[in-house]
């Protein structure tokens, strides 16, 4: 089994790929703002990509589901969350959310959900710890740690109000 190679790309994610049998380099970019870029370097040259495929979360999952791993994931993932009553999740702000254009503090989230905002993503750009005075903007992503209960309220309440 290929052995997976991650390497941090600074203030853009992370880079994850291995070697394939015939020695080409199949990846995924791992953008800060929840984006996934997939890949494959040719074997001739591993700095030259091949084929680039921008891929949504639909896309993701749909080929997690074709090659037979999004379950196992799925339930790795939810026995961790109910492990340790912890989760984390990037929540997308959308252009009709009733929050884009006001403050964080605004939403009240901490309050009514008793999820955090640990961070905001404004593009390939992170503002780790914002204050209850940084501003949502329409494509932002909030990244959120609570209880699975309390993100799934806090992305009804950016969503709905």
């Amino acid at each position: 089994m290929p052995e997976l190679e991650e390497t941090p790309l600074p203030g853009v994610g992370l880079r994850v790929e291995f070697k394939a049998a015939d020695g080409s380099r199949i990846g995924v970019v791992h953008r800060r703002t929840g984006r996934r870029e997939l890949f494959v370097c040719s074997a001739s040259d591993p700095d030259v990509v091949t084929f680039s495929l921008e891929m949504s979360d639909d896309d993701t999952h749909a080929l997690a589901d074709a090659l037979g791993g999004s379950s196992v994931v799925e339930s790795l993932t939810d026995v961790t969350q109910r492990i340790e009553g912890l989760a984390i999740d990037w929540l997308g702000i959308g252009g009709r959310s009733p929050y884009a254009g006001k403050t964080i503090g605004d939403t009240r989230l901490r309050t009514r959900t008793g999820a955090s905002v640990v961070a905001l993503l404004r593009g390939d750009q992170p503002y780790p710890a914002p204050g209850p005075e940084s501003r949502i903007e329409a494509g932002d992503t909030l990244v959120v740690v609570g209880t699975p209960e309390g993100i799934n309220r806090a992305r009804a309440i950016l969503t709905d109000g």
